[in-house]
């Protein structure tokens, strides 16, 4: 009786992730459909503009999402890199003391408030960009990208450290024995054998920094600005939900049910990472 009072108690905690992602599905999906039997989807997805609040209203989703791609591209040629070579380092070559100093140091960064992480791309890496290049504006994509890189860091070099670690010492001694030096050890043998823990990790830092909101609200400038140029200003798809959530706008407006049309647009995005992670993970296990 003891073994299935406990059994059902794992059973129904592993279901409420499941039912809380169902509701979040269902509310999204349920408050778009108002807002799709006034704009059509087709305009939704081809028109340029998107200006839901104003008097000359527009619904194009195009220059949220691809505001969301620039700042996540950016973010992602910072931490993808560092991440990468933090993580080589803590696996191959960090002695044990440093190793577990470093790591948790490191993985203090995810507890800082993203709204400081915001003002200091506002205030202290768009000053120094411009420094460099002058013609950037106080508000643009470049910066919040930065910084979006440094914060999604940790979650980059842990899971990809994790992944590292996990690597058979077999296969290590099996290349140091055939010359190899360490560093030709860690790049040829133990980054392949792990690219599929790597890849995840990648996946998951793609995720978060698309999704990510107070930053892009902060130091984008939360214009809707249809371009792939960083060094614009631009808005996000969660920089525009925020901006609408304030509760100027009454519920049940078209501009209202906007935010969960943009919602929506930013899950299926979401999905289509995870589900090319999960694919890419599949194919490469049986690669290694």
């Amino acid at each position: 009786m003891r073994e299935r009072v406990i059994e059902a108690a794992l059973f129904l905690a592993a279901l409420s992730s499941v039912a809380v992602t169902a509701g979040i599905v269902g509310t999204l999906i349920g408050e778009s459909i108002p807002f799709f039997r006034t704009v059509s989807l087709r305009e939704f997805v081809t028109d340029p503009l998107w200006t839901p609040l104003f008097a000359d209203a527009h619904y194009g989703i195009r220059p949220l999402v691809a505001g969301t791609l620039v700042t996540g591209a950016v973010a992602l040629v910072v931490a993808v890199p560092l991440g990468t070579v933090v993580a080589i380092y803590l696996s191959e070559y960090a002695p044990h003391r440093v190793r577990e100093v470093v790591k948790p140091t490191l993985e203090l960064l995810t507890a800082i408030p993203t709204v400081v992480f915001g003002y200091f791309a506002l205030l202290v890496v768009t000053p120094w960009l411009q420094t460099v290049v002058p013609d950037l504006p106080g508000f643009n994509m470049l910066s919040p990208g930065i910084v979006i890189g440094i914060m999604i860091v940790p979650y980059v070099s842990s899971l990809s450290e994790d992944a590292m670690r996990a690597v058979p010492m077999s296969l290590r001694e099996g290349s140091y024995a055939m010359g190899a030096t360490r560093w030709q050890t860690a790049l040829r043998v133990v980054v392949p054998a792990a690219f599929s823990g790597i890849a995840a990790a990648y996946v998951l830092g793609a995720s978060r920094a698309v999704g990510e909101t107070m930053v892009v609200a902060i130091a984008a400038g939360q214009q809707p600005n249809l371009t792939l140029n960083p060094m614009e200003p631009a808005a996000t798809i969660t920089a525009f939900i925020v901006q609408v959530s304030l509760g100027d706008l009454p519920h049940g407006s078209i501009g209202y049910q906007s935010i969960f049309a943009a919602g929506l647009t930013l899950m299926a995005m979401t999905l289509v990472f995870n589900v090319a992670g999960h694919l890419l993970r599949r194919r490469l296990r049986e690669l290694y």
